[in-house]
């Protein structure tokens, strides 16, 4: 994608010789890029995803397993504190 994003840019920067709402454009184009483009994918291990969605590949084995014996722990607690929803989601996923 970046192979696309900084030509493009330099092209607004040329027109932003003649007209410098150009010049705008191209700053916003990078500000976006930069904000959520390749370069702006990090992830924190401290923060768990919303909704229990599976989080990004952990960087090391030693944080994937923390992160798995973390799960396995929320889930044996919610097992114990939550027996019928539980058995139920287990019904359901059976059928």
């Amino acid at each position: 994608m970046g192979t696309i994003v900084i030509p493009g840019t330099l092209v607004l920067v040329v027109l932003g010789f003649g007209n410098h709402l150009w010049w705008l454009l191209a700053v916003a184009v990078l500000v976006l890029y930069v904000q959520y483009g390749a370069h702006g994918r990090r992830t924190s291990s401290t923060s768990s995803p919303a909704g229990g969605a599976p989080a990004a590949t952990p960087a090391t084995y030693k944080a994937y397993r923390d992160r798995r014996d973390q799960q396995a722990k929320w889930e044996r607690r919610y097992r114990r504190e939550r027996p019928f929803e539980y058995r139920r989601q287990q019904r359901d996923k059976s059928k």
